[in-house]
């Protein structure tokens, strides 16, 4: 196997949540000589330095310092997000009828709710710990072996679920957990168990169903992979390996990686927040630049937005735009929409094509349909708000938001050869 599709397949299995996504990213950039950065402390940064910045244990900033004047090169920045569709545990609405014992959930983002019907789950995620000394303190969770359930009703008892039933979220996916259990709290049990504590010292829970079903490839040459949360850690695991490999560029590299886009970013992890302006302005300052420097360094400044695109299905062809179709496999895909929901345009898509011949990588243009709605990004979010030339792309994929996606290893070979061009 590849090695880089190796290390794609054991990112994808830490990181159940954005939780442990963020630790996965850090644990390759401590690895890598990546320096971890305080932000409420005063920035020191030197041309040539590798660095980081987390926020709220979820979005994470890195970069490498450029050795030429910023005003003069600007930022290369690159972005994704790393939060996926998840069901999240309401933990206080825990009950147990006739023995059974289960617990509701919210639906966090857009996903396809009957892919996590039937399907043997686990748990991760972070808890907060109240310690002797009275002290609250965070804890990331991951069972990762089977322990809940949500069943449907059998089809003699539902005879509309092959004619588009719709599950009712409040009611129709409450997730089993035990059977007669001797424990009162199976769900605070198994965690305190697991973080060997006492399960009263478990203060709040922010804790996540997932499928624990490891991402394997697919295919008889394994030309596809199949995994969860390939929409949109598979960009980030893209985007990380090749600044991991970015030696004194002369522009300074910078690898974003927001949460809570599947939401809507409005979070102070997310794209709409104060994150990358506020650090990018530090970075300038930290290296002696006027202010006058840091909007000039700006306007020099180039992003791209990976977040996973629309793959060619033979079996939904009347879905895609006959003249704009991504087929898996064939190279990263650039992506379009006139509304903007992309920040995609003629005069950016250059730099970006520009890059993909000088590393020998086909590419693709995707639009969808002009009688379908179209999905966005972080892409104008960030491009606006800084003002600065940008471009979305990403690798063609099926089952979007599904609870198991597929997409395509040569095209994130690819994309990671076309994305360390970039940050040269």
């Amino acid at each position: 196997m590849n090695k880089c599709i190796q290390d794609l397949l054991l990112f994808l299995d830490d990181s159940p949540t954005s939780f442990q996504a963020n630790t996965s990213i850090r644990q390759r950039l401590d690895a890598a000589g990546f320096s971890a950065l305080d932000d409420s402390k005063c920035l020191q940064i030197q041309p040539g330095g590798k660095y980081y910045i987390s926020r709220f244990d979820t979005a994470v900033i890195a970069f490498v310092a450029g050795s030429k004047p910023l005003h003069e090169t600007g930022f290369n920045l690159a972005a994704s997000h790393i939060d996926s569709p998840l069901l999240k545990l309401k933990g206080r609405s825990l009950k147990t009828d006739k023995g059974i014992c289960r617990v509701g959930v919210e639906v966090y983002g857009g996903p396809i709710i009957s892919g996590w019907l039937d399907r043997e789950l686990s748990i991760a995620g972070r808890v907060i710990v109240k310690t002797a000394a009275g002290v609250y303190t965070p804890h990331l969770v991951n069972l990762k072996r089977p322990v809940a359930i949500i069943p449907n009703a059998a089809i003699h008892l539902n005879r509309e679920i092959n004619k588009g039933f719709e599950y009712n979220k409040q009611n129709h996916l409450q997730a089993i957990l035990a059977i007669n259990s001797v424990a009162a709290n199976p769900l605070l049990s198994a965690i305190a168990e697991e973080l060997q504590v006492s399960p009263e010292q478990i203060w709040d829970l922010d804790l996540f169903l997932y499928d624990p079903k490891p991402a394997a490839l697919v295919g008889f040459g394994e030309e596809l992979i199949a995994s969860g949360r390939l929409d949109n850690l598979a960009m980030t695991h893209a985007i990380l390996s090749a600044l991991l490999e970015a030696e004194a560029p002369e522009s300074t590299a910078v690898a974003m990686f927001y949460d809570h886009e599947e939401i809507g970013s409005r979070t102070p992890q997310g794209a709409l927040s104060s994150l990358l302006p506020e650090v990018l302005q530090r970075i300038s300052l930290s290296l002696g630049c006027s202010s006058d420097e840091h909007f000039r360094a700006l306007r020099q400044s180039y992003l791209i937005s990976c977040d996973m695109a629309h793959a060619f299905h033979p079996n939904y062809p009347e879905k895609y735009d006959p003249d704009y179709v991504a087929v898996m496999n064939q190279g990263p895909v650039i992506k379009l929409n006139a509304d903007f929901r992309y920040s995609s345009t003629a005069d950016s898509s250059q730099r970006f094509i520009r890059i993909c011949d000088k590393a020998g990588v086909p590419f693709q243009r995707f639009l969808v349909r002009s009688d379908m709605p179209c999905g966005s990004t972080v892409g104008p979010l960030v491009s606006s708000a800084l003002g600065i030339s940008a471009l979305d792309i990403g690798n063609p994929m099926w089952a979007m938001h599904s609870i198991r996606e597929t997409a395509g290893t040569k095209d994130h070979k690819a994309l990671i050869k076309a994305l360390k061009h970039y940050y040269i």
